[in-house]
């Protein structure tokens, strides 16, 4: 007898995933620092300088943070980034 699988039921997204995100920005080079914090730079997805990227909020992201923090911000929600824009969606 063969039996059919199931398909798997999709988790729904917390309501406030806005809350469990973290706005992190690129704004001192790596140039000259050593290759363990250049590797966590990229490893938090940075390839530009002044470049943001949005980063889950989690133990993990906030250590990778935690030992680069000369080289890597946590922007607030609607604070502006190095170029003065926003995040979209907040409240000017």
């Amino acid at each position: 007898m063969a039996t059919q699988k199931q398909p798997r039921a999709a988790k729904a997204a917390p309501a406030d995933s806005a809350a469990k995100t973290l706005r992190l920005e690129y704004y001192r080079s790596a140039i000259g620092r050593s290759w363990r914090q250049k590797l966590i730079v990229r490893g938090l997805g940075f390839t530009k300088l002044r470049q943001v990227r949005v980063r889950p909020d989690t133990p993990g992201i906030r250590g990778m943070v935690a030992k680069v923090p000369h080289l890597v911000r946590i922007l607030a929600p609607g604070e502006p980034d190095a170029r003065g824009r926003r995040q979209i969606g907040t409240d000017q």
